[in-house]
């Protein structure tokens, strides 16, 4: 990236891991314009064939063919949208989310977000439990107490600092809410669409959610957000809407992502540039731990190096997002390089053998 001045930066951020395939890719850029040419939005009262085909396509490269596709606009939609669906389907209320959960700012989305100083009087409900992280004692307490609608999990932690949902404990809740009826609701929207190497994060665990909720890197920079259902739940005509969602732009820069994510091998690439990268981080003493999955990163600091993040910015010109209070969190492009990802390391670690 460059500023007005002309200066080059390092983005290993991508807006909250939203850059997905690379600020203005040439495919990208040239299936939006294409489409703006011939038309731009029609309301979901017509049939948009580009739909269908964004279906079919992340079906295949998701290796989730037999779901069904809801299209909406952000990542608190879709988990809006999951949650009510889930409550649909077995007229259930109790939903269980964790400690240092975020799944957006909308009503529902936010109140299973474990941050109060965003959950607004009107927003507080008595149908959200806050279960802490990993504890498989505490979840199937919660189980036995209480009619458990659906719950919702991020595969990786990002607001709460990279924490990486184990595969033991995914399969324990795929094995509740089967015992239950329950809806498992799996957060994709940070760590999925091939962040982590695979195209869900919870994948790893060997285990199909019921409902996947998606965003930020499924457009690119576009407002793209989804659900995609299992066959087990059958939502009727007219159960979820929405205007702008699925519009015929949304629909071309979604298939854009997609086909290069296919065509470049973007998953591959985040498996092992994020590998290596989690690796030599590792290496560095003053590091309190790395945790994470390809690319999607988080390197824990001791306090006194707090400030490496901004000699990062503002110094080195290497954008970084964080974690309160010392994670750094890396959710660069899935095209990143090993190149870029050296230039990073050899900056932080000069930083860090400077204090």
């Amino acid at each position: 990236m460059y500023d007005d001045k002309g200066q080059e930066y390092l983005d290993l951020y991508g807006g909250h891991a939203v850059i997905s395939i690379g600020h203005t890719n040439p495919h990208y850029v040239k299936r939006l314009e294409d489409q703006l040419h011939q038309i731009g939005f029609y309301s979901n009262s017509v049939e948009i064939p580009l739909q269908k085909q964004l279906a079919e396509k992340l079906g295949h490269v998701s290796g989730k063919e037999d779901y069904q596709l809801f299209l909406c606009n952000s990542g608190a939609e879709a988990n809006e949208n999951a949650l009510k669906l889930a409550s649909f389907y077995n007229g259930k209320k109790k939903v269980i989310a964790f400690k240092g959960s975020f799944h957006g700012r909308t009503s529902l989305a936010v109140a299973v977000t474990d941050n109060p100083k965003i959950v607004a009087p009107v927003n507080e409900t008595g149908n959200a439990i806050f279960l802490p992280w990993e504890d498989e004692a505490a979840l199937e307490r919660a189980f036995t107490d209480n009619e458990i609608s659906s719950v919702i999990i991020e595969g990786i932690q990002g607001v709460g600092g990279i924490h990486v949902a184990s595969e033991s404990f995914l399969q324990k809740i795929r094995s509740l809410c089967d015992a239950n009826n329950a809806v498992f609701i799996a957060d994709s929207v940070q760590c999925g669409y091939g962040r982590t190497g695979k195209f869900f994060s919870h994948d790893f665990a060997g285990i199909n959610a019921d409902i996947y909720t998606m965003a930020k890197g499924m457009g690119n920079g576009f407002p793209v957000g989804g659900i995609i259902i299992s066959p087990k739940i059958l939502p009727a005509y007219g159960m979820l809407g929405t205007t702008f969602g699925g519009n015929h732009l949304a629909c071309a820069a979604g298939l854009a992502v997609l086909e290069v994510i296919e065509r470049d091998n973007l998953l591959q690439n985040a498996a092992e540039v994020g590998g290596y990268l989690i690796t030599e981080l590792k290496k560095l003493k003053q590091v309190k731990e790395v945790r994470g999955r390809g690319l999607m990163i988080g390197i824990e600091l001791p306090g006194e190096l707090a400030h490496v993040r901004k000699e990062l910015l503002f110094t080195h010109h290497i954008f970084t997002g964080e974690a309160k209070p010392n994670v750094i969190r890396l959710l660069p492009a899935l095209n990143l390089t090993k190149t870029h990802a050296d230039r990073f390391l050899e900056t932080f670690t000069s930083i860090l053998n400077q204090q």
